[in-house]
Protein backbone atom coordinates (compact mmCIF):
# COMPACT_ATOMS: atom_id res chain seq x y z
CA UNK A 1 0.00 0.00 0.00
CA UNK A 2 2.73 2.42 0.76
CA UNK A 3 3.89 1.91 -2.76
CA UNK A 4 0.57 2.83 -4.29
CA UNK A 5 0.60 5.41 -1.83
CA UNK A 6 3.50 7.44 -3.18
CA UNK A 7 2.95 6.95 -6.78
CA UNK A 8 -0.37 8.77 -5.86
CA UNK A 9 1.78 11.08 -4.22
CA UNK A 10 4.11 12.09 -7.01
CA UNK A 11 1.19 12.03 -9.57
CA UNK A 12 -0.52 14.99 -6.81
CA UNK A 13 2.73 16.89 -6.34
CA UNK A 14 3.26 16.50 -10.32
CA UNK A 15 -0.04 18.15 -10.78
CA UNK A 16 -0.30 21.07 -8.24
CA UNK A 17 3.29 22.02 -10.48
CA UNK A 18 1.95 22.32 -13.49
CA UNK A 19 -1.04 24.09 -11.81
CA UNK A 20 1.28 26.76 -10.04
CA UNK A 21 2.96 27.24 -13.44
CA UNK A 22 -0.30 27.99 -15.31
CA UNK A 23 -0.93 30.59 -12.61
CA UNK A 24 2.18 31.61 -12.98
CA UNK A 25 1.89 31.95 -16.32
CA UNK A 26 -1.32 33.28 -16.25
CA UNK A 27 -0.48 35.90 -14.27
CA UNK A 28 2.48 37.33 -15.98
CA UNK A 29 -0.13 37.74 -19.15
CA UNK A 30 -2.17 39.82 -17.21
CA UNK A 31 0.48 42.00 -15.70
CA UNK A 32 2.12 42.54 -19.81
CA UNK A 33 -1.51 42.78 -20.51
CA UNK A 34 -1.76 45.29 -18.40
CA UNK A 35 1.52 46.98 -19.11
CA UNK A 36 0.61 46.68 -23.55
CA UNK A 37 -2.66 48.50 -22.51
CA UNK A 38 -1.39 51.43 -20.73
CA UNK A 39 1.18 51.95 -23.64
CA UNK A 40 -1.10 52.08 -25.84
CA UNK A 41 -3.60 54.50 -24.07
CA UNK A 42 -0.63 56.62 -23.44
CA UNK A 43 0.45 56.38 -27.27
CA UNK A 44 -3.12 57.58 -28.45
CA UNK A 45 -3.46 60.61 -25.57
CA UNK A 46 0.44 61.43 -26.64
CA UNK A 47 -0.92 61.47 -30.60
CA UNK A 48 -3.83 63.00 -29.49
CA UNK A 49 -3.02 66.04 -27.50
CA UNK A 50 0.26 66.55 -29.91
CA UNK A 51 -1.68 66.30 -32.93
CA UNK A 52 -4.62 68.63 -31.62
CA UNK A 53 -2.32 71.32 -30.39
CA UNK A 54 0.21 71.00 -33.63
CA UNK A 55 -3.11 72.17 -35.78
CA UNK A 56 -4.18 74.83 -33.28
CA UNK A 57 -0.74 76.49 -33.26
CA UNK A 58 0.09 75.87 -37.20
CA UNK A 59 -1.20 79.46 -38.27
CA UNK A 60 0.28 81.37 -35.12
CA UNK A 61 2.39 84.12 -35.60
CA UNK A 62 5.01 83.94 -32.62
CA UNK A 63 6.23 81.71 -30.34
CA UNK A 64 4.26 83.59 -27.50
CA UNK A 65 0.98 82.99 -28.92
CA UNK A 66 2.14 79.10 -29.46
CA UNK A 67 2.84 78.51 -25.75
CA UNK A 68 -0.61 80.47 -24.73
CA UNK A 69 -2.81 78.42 -27.52
CA UNK A 70 -0.84 74.77 -26.31
CA UNK A 71 -1.45 75.32 -22.65
CA UNK A 72 -4.97 76.83 -23.25
CA UNK A 73 -5.35 73.78 -25.60
CA UNK A 74 -3.30 71.51 -22.66
CA UNK A 75 -5.63 73.02 -20.19
CA UNK A 76 -9.02 72.47 -21.65
CA UNK A 77 -8.13 69.22 -22.23
CA UNK A 78 -7.96 68.65 -18.53
CA UNK A 79 -10.35 70.13 -17.12
CA UNK A 80 -9.15 72.44 -15.78
CA UNK A 81 -10.81 75.87 -15.07
CA UNK A 82 -8.89 77.51 -12.51
CA UNK A 83 -5.49 77.69 -11.44
CA UNK A 84 -2.65 75.92 -8.87
CA UNK A 85 1.05 75.97 -8.62
CA UNK A 86 1.19 72.57 -10.02
CA UNK A 87 -1.09 72.86 -12.51
CA UNK A 88 1.23 75.99 -13.80
CA UNK A 89 3.76 73.97 -13.10
CA UNK A 90 2.62 71.41 -15.87
CA UNK A 91 1.49 74.47 -18.56
CA UNK A 92 5.42 75.54 -18.06
CA UNK A 93 6.77 72.47 -18.12
CA UNK A 94 5.31 72.13 -21.29
CA UNK A 95 5.80 75.17 -22.90
CA UNK A 96 9.04 73.86 -24.25
CA UNK A 97 7.47 70.83 -26.34
CA UNK A 98 5.02 73.92 -28.07
CA UNK A 99 8.00 75.86 -28.35
CA UNK A 100 9.42 73.24 -29.99
CA UNK A 101 6.87 72.66 -32.17
CA UNK A 102 6.45 76.58 -33.71
CA UNK A 103 10.09 76.36 -34.29
CA UNK A 104 9.92 72.89 -36.20
CA UNK A 105 7.00 75.13 -38.45
CA UNK A 106 9.74 77.62 -39.49
CA UNK A 107 11.24 77.40 -43.10
CA UNK A 108 14.52 75.91 -43.09
CA UNK A 109 17.29 78.31 -44.10
CA UNK A 110 20.03 75.03 -44.85
CA UNK A 111 19.56 71.77 -45.60
CA UNK A 112 22.22 71.32 -42.25
CA UNK A 113 20.26 73.19 -39.89
CA UNK A 114 18.78 70.92 -37.13
CA UNK A 115 14.95 70.88 -36.84
CA UNK A 116 13.49 71.29 -33.03
CA UNK A 117 13.27 67.52 -32.12
CA UNK A 118 9.63 67.98 -31.10
CA UNK A 119 8.94 64.23 -29.63
CA UNK A 120 12.15 64.74 -27.57
CA UNK A 121 10.82 67.89 -26.01
CA UNK A 122 7.63 65.66 -25.29
CA UNK A 123 9.73 63.33 -24.02
CA UNK A 124 11.58 65.32 -21.50
CA UNK A 125 8.83 66.65 -20.40
CA UNK A 126 7.10 63.42 -19.85
CA UNK A 127 10.58 63.16 -17.83
CA UNK A 128 10.32 66.22 -15.69
CA UNK A 129 6.42 64.96 -14.73
CA UNK A 130 7.55 61.82 -13.84
CA UNK A 131 10.40 62.80 -11.66
CA UNK A 132 8.13 65.31 -9.55
CA UNK A 133 4.85 63.40 -9.77
CA UNK A 134 4.11 60.22 -8.60
CA UNK A 135 2.32 59.00 -12.13
CA UNK A 136 2.96 59.27 -15.28
CA UNK A 137 1.98 62.46 -16.88
CA UNK A 138 -1.06 60.83 -19.13
CA UNK A 139 -2.86 59.29 -16.11
CA UNK A 140 -4.36 63.06 -15.89
CA UNK A 141 -6.42 62.39 -19.20
CA UNK A 142 -7.93 59.10 -16.95
CA UNK A 143 -9.73 61.62 -14.30
CA UNK A 144 -13.38 61.69 -16.06
CA UNK A 145 -15.25 64.26 -15.60
CA UNK A 146 -18.79 63.53 -14.98
CA UNK A 147 -21.02 64.91 -16.93
CA UNK A 148 -23.43 67.60 -15.26
CA UNK A 149 -26.69 67.42 -15.92
CA UNK A 150 -28.38 70.18 -17.82
CA UNK A 151 -31.12 71.36 -16.06
CA UNK A 152 -34.32 73.45 -18.05
CA UNK A 153 -36.13 76.09 -15.29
Amino acid sequence: MNAEVAYLEALRADAQRCTAAEDEFRSSIAARLKELEQARAFSYRRFNLINEVSGAVASAESEEITVAVATALLRARLGWVSDSDARVAVTSGFAPVAQAMFASLAPVESEDELRPDVIAALARFEAWYLETHPAPFWMLFENVMPETPVVDF
